[in-house]
């Protein structure tokens, strides 16, 4: 039994036990599927309460894992302490340096919100809910990632509390090898409590997607791939193959049918971005089109994922490259004629500035991929133990002779293709950066 009493005198934000009201509240993530279990939760209210708590936790040699939003959440967490870092939700951007000073807890939405006025934009995500921290430090492959690179390229510096219970700075100048390893090189390497990321100018943006009916779904994948063998370095498209379950959360018209959805994000002139994007448009007839100019803070429209939490499963790898036969064994094995149940597989195109590293060097795995391929499977978690893993293996089987040799940690949340999520080089300089800040192995690896 954890001694909570004392570890309450030594935390100003929430300590709670698995008996106390509101446990299940705090260790909730955005993965409703997943519930976590562990012997405490420390809901930390500043970065001294995460110092206190790893202190708390080495003392009684329990492990430390840590959470924002719980977008990352694919495991069960049934011991230890589980540190919540939902509170520290800061944002503030300095004009001059275009640096944004974002807290554990802040979610992309407000990093959005705090750049838009200014012209600034973060090179993020796709999705404004999840947290920047557990994002930022498995690398990030955005819808801007073609043109402005890896969203850990743009970190600037991270505040840290290691596993011995100290605050350190990590920074090209600062303790550069876990700077090295916490872009990209994800969790066991420390508790981030602050990152500070540098924004970029936006001045216009031609970015939305397009969305084909049950009939022409082949027709894009094909021709979308062929799209992405010219594309030009500053376009970043994605194509997905949609099967929308007959439930009233989704609209009538879409309710119970299968859709391709085409997103497409050029940060330019708009003149040249409708260009650049007709092509796409002349595919196929599009049911639906919101392709156009869009304001700064409305970029997760782009992808227009759910904004509430939801039970899901997701797993995925990277491709090596992409050609017609990619496109008859993603069609064959996940379109809208394959008994799956998935309600969403993902291709990305990467390339262009993802395939370029930092001159300082970083720990992002899958450089070397040219799509990500992803499956998501909701809402029946009934079937997500069994039914679901198997069906993803049986996917990524017939993918095998494009799945690339290294895979990136974001994607490959329940092992991916079975490829490893760094080359045995960086997977080795991890190893020895996280014995180094973590020698007694406080951090449980999630």
């Amino acid at each position: 039994m954890i001694d909570t009493v004392q570890l309450r005198s030594r935390i100003a934000g929430v300590v709670l036990g698995t008996t106390d009201e509101g446990f299940a509240a705090e260790v909730a993530g955005f993965n409703l599927a997943i519930e976590q279990t562990p012997d405490v939760a420390v809901g930390a209210a500043s970065a001294s309460d995460v110092v206190e708590a790893v202190r708390f936790a080495r003392e009684l040699a329990l492990p430390v894992r840590v959470q924002s939003t719980g977008h990352g959440a694919h495991e069960r967490i049934t011991d230890g302490v589980l540190i919540t870092t939902r509170r520290l939700t800061s944002v503030k951007v300095d004009p001059a340096t275009r640096i944004a000073t974002i807290g554990a807890g802040a979610r992309w939405s407000r990093v959005i919100a705090a750049g838009a006025p200014l012209g600034l934009a973060p090179v993020g995500g796709a999705s404004p809910t999840v947290g920047v921290v557990g994002y930022l430090t498995g690398g990030g492959f955005g819808p801007l990632s073609r043109s402005h690179g890896v969203s850990s390229d743009h970190v600037r510096g991270f505040t840290v509390v290691t596993g011995t219970g100290d605050v350190v700075e990590a920074s090209a100048a600062s303790n550069p090898d876990l700077f090295w390893a916490l872009r990209g090189g994800k969790s066991g390497l420390g508790i981030v409590t602050e990152v500070r990321l540098e924004l970029v100018e936006l001045p216009s943006l031609y970015a939305g997607s397009l969305l084909f009916e049950n009939q022409h779904i082949e027709t894009v994948l094909r021709g979308w791939l062929e799209y992405t063998r010219t594309a030009s370095d500053a376009v970043t498209t994605s194509v997905v193959m949609l099967r929308f379950p007959p439930i009233d959360a989704v609209p009538e018209p879409m309710r119970g049918k299968n859709f391709a959805s085409l997103r497409f994000a050029y940060p330019g002139e708009i003149g040249e971005g409708r260009r650049l994007a007709a092509p796409l448009r002349a595919l196929a007839p599009v049911f639906i089109d919101s392709l156009g100019e869009l304001p700064i803070d409305e970029i997760a429209l782009i992808h227009n994922d759910p904004e509430g939490p939801t039970p899901a499963w997701s797993n995925g790898t990277l491709l090596s490259h992409g050609d017609a036969a990619l496109a008859d064994a993603a069609f064959a094995a996940a379109g809208p004629g394959a008994r799956t149940p998935f309600v969403a597989a993902e291709l990305r195109h990467l390339g262009a500035a993802t395939a370029v590293d930092v001159a300082e060097g970083s720990a992002v795995g899958g450089r070397s991929g040219r799509y990500t391929f992803t499956l998501i499977a909701a809402p029946e978690p009934s079937l997500f133990e069994n039914v679901v893993p198997a069906a993803a293996a049986k996917i990524f089987e017939a993918l095998r002779p494009w799945v690339n040799a290294e895979s990136n940690v974001n994607f490959s949340s329940h092992g991916g293709a079975g490829t490893p999520n760094w080359s045995p080089a960086v997977a080795e300089r991890l190893a020895a950066v996280r014995a180094r800040y973590d020698p007694d192995r406080v951090f449980a690896r999630q």
